[in-house]
C-alpha cells in the first residue's frame, strides 16, 4: 500500500502518536461455554481498540486480526497460548497484542442477565515481555462502562505520563446501551450487507448517540451509492469517534456526488487540518473548482507533493492551469499524463488545446467537470509515519 502524504511540520500537533507501536486488540476468550455470547469478546476488542486509537494509539482495525486468524487456521474466542498470540500478533505486523478472556456467571433472584468478569492482558511483543492483567467485573447491562473502564487501565498503562483522567475519557467516550451493542457486534459478524444493515440500523436506533454504528452504515451505503443517505449518516460520527475523519473525507465525497460542492471543501477542509493525506487535498481541489473557487489549483499541487507520479494529481493540475490559461506548464503536466497512459482521451484533447491556447468555453461538456477525485483513505499510514518522525509525540 503506497502511502501518499504531503509532509509539513505543522501538521504534526494536533494528535498525540504515544509510540511508533503498532497495537492489535484479539477477540476475548469466552470461557462461559455459551457460543451465543461470543459476541461479548468481539465486542471487547472492538471498544478497547476504538478507545486506544483515538487517544492516539496506532491500533490496528478488525479486517487485520481477522485475516491473521484465517491465515493461522486459528478459531476465533478459542483461548490462546502465548506462542498463538506471538504468531497472530507477527502475522498482523503488531509489536503489541492486547488479549484476554471473559466469563458470566447467572445471578440468582436478580433482573440482570449476569455478572460478567473480564481479564485484559498485554503482550510486548518486540521485547517478549508480559505486562500486568486488569479484571473488571459487572453486571452484563454495565458492559459499555466495564469495557470502558478495562481500556483506561490499560491505556494509563501504555501511557502513564500522557492519559487522561477516567473522567475525561469518560466523557470522550460514554456509555451506551448494552442491547445497542450487541446489535452492533452482531451486525460486524453478519455475513451479508442486508443483515449488517439491519442490525447496524438497529444499534443506532436503540441508542442515537452510539457513533459507530452510524459510521459503518455510512460505509455500506456508499458502496451501494446511495450518496445523499451515506451523507446523512456519515454526519452523525462523533469527534471523539476513532473514524471521525474518514467519515468526513467520505461525507465530502457523498456531498460531491450529490452536487454540493460547498458542503464537500467545507468536510475535506476538517479533514485537511488534521490529516493531510493527497487524496484529502485532491478532493479539496476538486471541490473548490466545481465551485470555481481560486484555491483548487494550489490544493491540487498539494496532492501532488505527496505523489508526483500518480496521474489523477498530474491531471487535476493539469486541468486547473489550463482553466487559469495558463498553457505551457498545463500542457506539461497533460504530456506526463500521456507518458503513463497514451491512451488517456481527456489528457489528449487538453493537451491540444494547449496547443492550440484555447481555454474553456461555457458549455462545453467536452471539458467541463473534469475533476478526478480519489475515493481511497489511508489516514493510518499517515499516523505511522508520523509516529516514526516524532516518537513519542
Amino acid at each position: 500500500m503506497g502511502v501518499r502524504i504531503v509532509i509539513a511540520a505543522a501538521f504534526f500537533s494536533f494528535l498525540p502518536i504515544a509510540s511508533a507501536d503498532t497495537y492489535l486488540v484479539l477477540p476475548f476468550f469466552n470461557a462461559s461455554k455459551n457460543p451465543n455470547l461470543n459476541w461479548i469478546g468481539e465486542s471487547l476488542a472492538e471498544a478497547m481498540g476504538e478507545a486506544l486509537g483515538s487517544e492516539g494509539l496506532m491500533v490496528l482495525d478488525r479486517d487485520y486480526r481477522v485475516e491473521a486468524f484465517r491465515r493461522l487456521a486459528i478459531r476465533p474466542y478459542s483461548i490462546l497460548t502465548k506462542a498463538s498470540v506471538i504468531k497472530i500478533g507477527e502475522m498482523a505486523d503488531a509489536e503489541q497484542v492486547i488479549f484476554g478472556r471473559f466469563d458470566l456467571t447467572p445471578v440468582s433472584g436478580s433482573k440482570s442477565r449476569g455478572s460478567l468478569q473480564m481479564t485484559a492482558a498485554l503482550l510486548d511483543l518486540r521485547h517478549l515481555k508480559e505486562g500486568p492483567e486488569f479484571v473488571q467485573i459487572g453486571a452484563v447491562e454495565d458492559l459499555a462502562a466495564l469495557q470502558g473502564h478495562l481500556a483506561w487501565q490499560t491505556l494509563r498503562y501504555i501511557k502513564p505520563n500522557g492519559a487522561p483522567s477516567e473522567a475525561e475519557f469518560r466523557a470522550r467516550h460514554p456509555a451506551v446501551r448494552v442491547d445497542a451493542i450487541e446489535s452492533y457486534v452482531r451486525g460486524l459478524l453478519a455475513g451479508n450487507p442486508d443483515e449488517e444493515h439491519r442490525l447496524f440500523t438497529q444499534a443506532a436506533r436503540l441508542d442515537p448517540k452510539y457513533s459507530q454504528p452510524c459510521f459503518q452504515l455510512g460505509r455500506l451505503l456508499w458502496k451501494k451509492k446511495e450518496y445523499k443517505s451515506a451523507g446523512d449518516w456519515f454526519q452523525k460520527v462523533t469527534s471523539s469517534d476513532v473514524h471521525y475523519h474518514e467519515a468526513n473525507f467520505f461525507l465530502g465525497l457523498c456531498r460531491y456526488y450529490t452536487g454540493d460542492f460547498s458542503g464537500a471543501r467545507a468536510a475535506f477542509q476538517l479533514v485537511a487540518r488534521i490529516v493531510p493525506l493527497s487524496e484529502v487535498y485532491n478532493n479539496l481541489g476538486a471541490a473548490e473548482s466545481r465551485a470555481n473557487l481560486p484555491d483548487a489549483t494550489e490544493n491540487f499541487r498539494k496532492a501532488l507533493e505527496g505523489d508526483s507520479s500518480d496521474t489523477a494529481y498530474l491531471f487535476n493540475v493539469g486541468y486547473g492551469l489550463w482553466r487559469q490559461g495558463n498553457y505551457q506548464e498545463a500542457s506539461a503536466n497533460f504530456r506526463a499524463v500521456l507518458a503513463r497512459d497514451p491512451s488517456d482521451a481527456q489528457a489528449s484533447l487538453l493537451e491540444s488545446r494547449c496547443a492550440r491556447q484555447s481555454g474553456p468555453r461555457p458549455g462545453d461538456t467536452a471539458t467541463e467537470g473534469l475533476e478526478r477525485l480519489k475515493t481511497n483513505y489511508e489516514e493510518s499510514a499517515y499516523w505511522q509515519l508520523k509516529a516514526v518522525l516524532q516518537p513519542g509525540k
